[in-house]
């Protein structure tokens, strides 16, 4: 599986787009570990969730 992102960029969690912006930490073999603003930090399962990348505003 191709993933669009890499450590250090930011996404979102279209399905739960309450846990805000999330920076990417780590991508092990499909697991995505994200550190989200609201809710902090999630290990997402690649294969059931697409995460989508954005450009972080300050």
């Amino acid at each position: 599986m191709f993933l669009d992102y890499e450590p250090g960029d930011f996404v979102i969690n279209p399905k739960n787009k309450n846990w805000g912006i999330g920076q990417i930490q780590s991508i092990i073999k499909g697991k995505v570990t994200v550190n989200f603003e609201n809710v902090g930090k999630k290990v997402i399962n690649s294969n059931n969730i697409v995460l989508k990348k954005i450009n972080k505003i300050d």
